[in-house]
């Protein structure tokens, strides 16, 4: 067995392992609802601290340089801070396409979803902030969204890509670009598999969920190892990871119809908008970019 092979099934074994008990013992405990947001934030840092074992602490490799870590500021910051505002109304979009989803800019759609999980009392206040908003709610909600992309969604998205795009991407780029990105979007989406029986993203069809999950991780998979490759940090793929996870909001706030499988980011609205920006970017790296992106991996 090649160095190569240790390193990745230690990584993506012990990762799985800790993060998989970590959720039965969740389990176990009674864990509430309410308690999901917590489980889920202490599952992200798993893979970064299984990449910092087995690279420093079991391999005795440095970490720094072969995992991507640099804050050295590239105008391919600025796409992972932006990029996910704009497919996130790319998501709306397409959700208008599909049968049932009404474009609603009075937001009545959201608030009628909101509704079903509020008393009244709390609802008249949501709709007295935001009909006190000098500005439409949606821009502030762009505005939060950035903000939290590059605070603490982005310290919560290291936690993930120093190990997939860090260390896994690092070990697989031998086999190219598209079928490296290809490979950790599978694995990672079943990595997500305990996460979403629980009921994360997809509540009204945690099994359905599962099996959504992995497509969608799938087809964004790309977008995040591009990203990390072009700005040659693994920061920036984080920026854009904590920016995806702030925007699934903007792509509903102003639809309503549809359920967690069809409408959304993490459904099948987005995994439509990631498969085209897919296309984009293979056209892109092809035709238009003066660096093609495997031509990066031999020197990283």
């Amino acid at each position: 067995m090649s160095l190569r092979t240790k390193k990745i099934l230690l990584f993506i074994g012990l990762t799985f392992l800790l993060d998989w008990l970590m959720v039965l013992l969740y389990v176990a405990m009674g864990g509430k609802d309410e308690g999901i947001a917590f489980l889920a934030a202490a599952y992200m840092f798993m893979p970064m601290i299984i990449a910092f074992v087995v690279q420093k602490g079991i391999f005795k490799e440095p970490i720094i340089q072969p995992l991507g870590i640099s804050f050295k500021i590239n105008s391919w910051f600025f796409v992972a801070w932006f990029l996910p505002v704009i497919l996130a109304f790319a998501v709306m979009g397409v959700s208008l396409l599909l049968p049932g989803v009404r474009f609603t800019p009075d937001m009545s759609g959201f608030l009628s979803s909101l509704a079903g999980s509020l008393p009244p009392e709390q609802m008249d206040q949501v709709r007295q902030q935001l009909a006190a908003f000098a500005v439409p709610p949606i821009w502030l909600g762009v505005l939060v969204a950035l903000i939290a992309g590059t605070t603490v969604n982005a310290v919560l998205g290291f936690g993930e890509e120093a190990g997939w795009r860090g260390f896994l991407l690092k070990q697989l780029g031998f086999m190219g670009f598209w079928k490296s990105s290809a490979l950790i979007g599978f694995i990672w989406g079943i990595w997500h598999a305990p996460l979403i029986l629980l009921g994360f993203n997809y509540p009204d069809h945690p099994q359905v969920g599962v099996l959504m999950m992995v497509a969608w991780v799938i087809v964004i998979s790309p977008l995040f190892s591009y990203i990390r490759f072009k700005a040659r940090s693994v920061i920036a793929s984080s920026v854009f990871h904590g920016t995806i996870n702030a925007v699934p909001l903007l792509a509903i706030l102003l639809i309503t119809g549809g359920n967690d499988l069809t409408v959304g980011i993490t459904g099948l609205a987005g995994i439509i908008v990631f498969a085209l920006a897919d296309i984009c970017l293979f056209i892109f790296d092809r035709f238009l970019t003066k660096e093609p992106v495997n031509q990066i991996i031999k020197n990283i």
